[in-house]
């Protein structure tokens, strides 16, 4: 970059030159004027770390906090009530498959039942077998009075037999038939039964099913309330917890204001206290705020991860946008009065440059208006420097631009 140098500095620099490159005798006096004035001039011109205004990738990130939940939580209660637990075959942090018995209850009542319920369908069976027999009985004896009343009716018109001999004919192939009917009534009522004590016994199968407590799908037992000798019931604390699949994700606080720019699907960096980094994905956003706190919820799903514990804090930064664009060093940027601006340095003079600032990420920040690619900007926006002032810009190395940041 081509800097103006002033008359007296030409002039000294051509003397120290003349001196230094020469045989030529010279005063003291000459010689000391020379080198004050090359020093006055570097003291004027201060010399001021600058750096070049350039286009850097720019991550538009929200910092959010919350606690480690289960992504599913299966809560295991008992089925069946009044029962006593009598083993149990897990504990808190074992990992169990769908349909595993986790405990077992005691049985012994239940097995008496299902011992009377099958009396009871042996009793209903042979009920059927009897009502069918009397079926096959009360067919033959209609058929039989059915043929003695057509006889007595064909004596009784060739005026062979009496009109009590039909009468007693007809009466029997009535009760006959009645007697038929009433057989398969029976029939009708015996199937009920059984189809009664069936439905018991498939109920007291179950309630034996049920005095084994199963997991209803796999995954990582993350609490065991159950206690030996204790009685089994609904209404208390579920027997066990488990994590589904031992998949945990964040669920997470997010400030009303940076909610609607939180997507799903959207990657985060979760952050746990002494543990290396995970990364998570934006799986669900509550459509409801806190109207006390005005903050939302978020749940970052993480997966199965063994270090980590539910119910344990965590910080995540959501990646909310990711785009290209000129920047500086925030370091660089000095807010006076509301307005945003840089010191920026042309041709050696300091000049003043009002900035419209986009996304500040991290130690940068996006200059959206005010500034070019290349331009070169005071590096410490603090320095006090003001238009036109003289300056020796040099450029700023990695290890002064991270100590003024």
């Amino acid at each position: 970059m081509r800097q103006s140098i002033s008359p007296r500095l030409a002039a000294a620099m051509l003397a120290v030159f003349l001196l230094g490159g020469t045989n030529l005798t010279v005063t003291p006096g000459a010689a000391n004027e020379a080198e004050a004035a090359l020093r006055s001039e570097i003291a004027e011109n201060p010399t001021i770390q600058v750096v070049p205004v350039r286009q850097t990738q720019f991550d538009e990130n929200i910092l959010v906090t919350g606690s480690l939940a289960p992504r599913e939580e299966i809560l295991v209660s008992p089925q069946i009530e009044g029962l006593r637990v009598e083993e149990i075959l897990i504990e808190e942090g074992d990992m169990v498959e769908a349909g595993q018995v986790l405990a077992k209850l005691s049985d012994g009542a239940v097995k008496a039942q299902l011992a009377e319920l099958d009396a009871a369908m042996a009793r209903a069976d042979a009920g059927i077998a009897q009502a069918r027999s009397q079926i096959v009985q009360a067919e033959a004896g209609k058929k039989q009075a059915d043929a003695a009343f057509e006889r007595a009716r064909d004596l009784l018109q060739s005026r062979v037999s009496s009109q009590a001999t039909y009468d007693e004919r007809e009466a029997a192939a009535r009760n006959a038939a009645a007697s038929l009917a009433l057989a398969k009534d029976g029939l009708l009522v015996a199937e009920a039964q059984k189809q009664e004590a069936e439905a018991r016994l498939s109920e007291a199968k179950l309630r034996l099913s049920y005095t084994e407590i199963k997991a209803p799908k796999g995954g990582l037992v993350s609490r065991r309330n159950a206690k030996l000798g204790a009685l089994a019931t609904a209404t208390a604390d579920p027997m066990f917890r488990i994590i589904a699949d031992a998949e945990i994700e964040l669920e997470a606080e997010v400030p009303e204001i940076y909610l609607p720019r939180v997507k799903k699907g959207q990657k985060a960096e979760i952050q746990v206290a002494r543990l290396a980094p995970v990364t998570g994905e934006v799986r669900l956003i509550s459509p409801e705020i806190d109207r006390s706190t005005r903050l939302g919820r978020v749940r970052i799903f993480i997966g199965k991860d063994e270090d980590l514990r539910i119910g344990g804090f965590a910080r995540a930064t959501i990646q909310t946008s990711r785009k290209e664009g000129l920047g500086v060093p925030t370091s660089s940027i000095l807010n006076r009065e509301g307005n945003e601006t840089v010191l920026i340095v042309k041709d050696g003079r300091v000049e003043t440059r009002k900035i419209t600032v986009g996304i500040r990420n991290g130690s940068k920040a996006e200059i959206v208006s005010g500034l070019n690619d290349g331009e070169l900007v005071v590096l410490r926006s603090g320095s006090l420097l003001r238009n036109g002032d003289e300056v020796r810009p040099v450029l700023a190395n990695e290890k002064a631009v991270s100590e003024a940041l």
